[in-house]
């Protein structure tokens, strides 16, 4: 016998979502067990600092401490800066998490912690998306001011939660194409 599939429900498009600037630099996560353990990953698997990735699994020992704020559960942000990707002229490299409507509140945040900057929040709308790459294009990096090269958004759709990125050169060009 087959198993039966059902149709998934379908999202409506006219419902909030948060842009936020993509961040060009390494996806990372961290997971924290109903123990206490902490655990580091990248994009494509688990990290040590012993087999590390741009020295994050380094940095989440050296930072255990405060990062058990975070609470159980796993934490997805960008690890970036110096030595990784753009570098956005930074002499450090940054965590930064992905939840903002979690983790936007400073006193609330881990502080080795950064989170993605919000460039629009509302009802989704084209326009909104055309206007957050003309701010980034127009003043720079919300994420390292200053920096006039930033890569483009991310627009999280929260009906869907699903995200979807846009950026501001070669937006048409698959990445594994631009390399």
């Amino acid at each position: 016998m087959i198993d039966f599939q059902g149709f998934s429900k379908i999202s409506r498009l006219s419902r909030n979502c948060i842009v936020t600037e993509k961040i060009d630099g390494t996806n990372c996560q961290i997971y924290i067990d109903k123990n206490l353990n902490i655990y580091t990953g990248s994009k494509n698997r688990w990290i040590t600092p012993a087999d590390d990735h741009y020295g994050f699994a380094r940095w989440v020992v050296s930072n255990k401490e405060e990062l058990l704020k975070l609470g159980p559960g796993r934490h997805f942000g960008e690890w970036w800066g110096k030595g990784i990707q753009r570098s956005y002229g930074l002499n450090e490299k940054r965590f930064s998490l992905f939840n903002t409507e979690r983790w936007s509140d400073d006193l609330v945040r881990p502080s080795c912690c950064h989170v993605v900057p919000v460039i629009k929040e509302g009802l989704f709308d084209t326009n909104m998306i055309f206007e957050a790459l003309s701010l980034l294009e127009k003043n720079g990096s919300y994420a390292s001011p200053g920096f006039m090269n930033p890569e483009g958004i991310v627009v999280f759709h929260t009906a869907a939660n699903m995200m979807f990125k846009k950026t501001i050169k070669n937006d048409d060009i698959p990445k594994s194409k631009l390399k």
